[in-house]
């Protein structure tokens, strides 16, 4: 059997009962909503709140560390800046004491050029009278390659017309012609030193005559022979009293130890004073005092014995050295450097 249909009617009686029950029901429904509503609401916005405030605090720790950064950075830049100021400060007096030792440098360069070209005059001036005075070419030739070394250690290039003038004098003196003084000057020097083992000439042996031969024991000796030996003996000394020779060559003179002394001495001075005009290139004097030493050998000394022969010999051969020339200048070198002085002197 099938439900019952209910009525209109009934329908009808139900509709306005049930309708203040859907009413509350959705009241009921809408409450729970908006209060789901409402407390989830209030849910996110705690949540924003402490979010937020949680920002708020990390913007807060933030700011506070940023101004600690900030105090940090200020100081920092004080402290650069008070570096900088102070850098700054030594880089000035830096720069002032590089000023001051470059000019330090420059007047210390300048001295010691004035100095370096002092002392080279001074040596110039030197070399220049030893090739006045005694013509020694070696003394002045190694004064000018002393000059022009230091010059060229320098390397300066305001140094090269002093350069150039010492290497036209240094060329000029190396083309004249070589004389060995220290040489000459030795062999005299041995010469002189040699004199007093030189034999004399003068000394002569005087003939003994032969004695009588000795009569032997026993012999008889006749009373006219007696008188014979004592004639003899009596006309041999009275002929030894005069000498008659011939003699190609005049004898040497007889001379008393104390004079043959002095004819040494007298030798030694002459042979010292050749060197003496060795030295002061003095031609006249030279060959004078070498050729007075000959002939005093040659005619006080036995020429025959080998001392003699053998300074006689060196005697020749000193006299064929020509010592006289005409002395070169080296006015050059000396002008190049005055100049260049002036030149400085005036320019400061």
């Amino acid at each position: 059997m099938g439900e019952p249909t209910p009525s209109p009617a009934s329908s009808a009686d139900a509709s306005p009962r049930a309708a203040p029950r859907v009413f509350a029901v959705a009241l009921v429904l809408l409450g729970v909503i908006v209060a789901a509503l409402w407390l989830d609401t209030r849910g996110r916005i705690g949540a924003t709140q402490e979010e937020l405030a949680r920002r708020l605090r990390d913007i807060e720790s933030e700011s506070r560390e940023a101004r600690s950064l900030g105090r940090q950075a200020q100081e920092g830049l004080r402290e650069a800046q008070a570096k900088i100021g102070a850098l700054e400060a030594k880089l000035a007096e830096s720069q002032n004491q590089q000023v001051a030792l470059e000019a330090l440098y420059q007047e210390l360069a300048r001295n010691r050029d004035e100095w370096q070209l002092a002392e080279i005059e001074q040596v110039l001036a030197i070399a220049q009278q030893q090739l006045q005075l005694s013509g020694n070419v070696r003394a002045a030739l190694l004064a000018l390659q002393l000059a022009e070394s230091r010059l060229s250690r320098a390397d300066r290039p305001q140094f090269l017309p002093v350069r150039r003038a010492l290497a036209r004098d240094i060329e000029r003196l190396k083309a004249l012609p070589a004389l060995d003084v220290p040489g000459l000057s030795l062999a005299l020097d041995r010469l002189a030193a040699s004199v007093d083992g030189l034999p004399l000439a003068f000394e002569e042996r005087v003939e003994r005559p032969a004695r009588a031969k000795a009569a032997r024991p026993g012999d008889a000796a006749p009373a006219d022979g007696f008188f014979e030996r004592f004639g003899g003996e009596i006309w041999r000394e009275l002929r030894q009293l005069v000498v008659v020779r011939r003699i190609d060559a005049p004898e040497p003179p007889l001379l008393p130890p104390q004079q043959a002394w002095f004819l040494r001495e007298n030798l030694k001075l002459r042979l010292l004073n050749a060197r003496l005009a060795l030295l002061t290139r003095d031609e006249a004097g030279y060959r004078e005092d070498l050729r007075t030493a000959q002939a005093w050998i040659q005619r006080y000394f036995d020429a025959r014995a080998k001392g003699a022969q053998a300074a006689l010999a060196q005697l020749k051969q000193l006299s064929a050295a020509s010592v006289s020339f005409e002395p070169p200048s080296i006015a050059d070198s000396l002008e190049a450097v005055r100049a260049f002085k002036t030149r400085r002197e005036r320019g400061s």
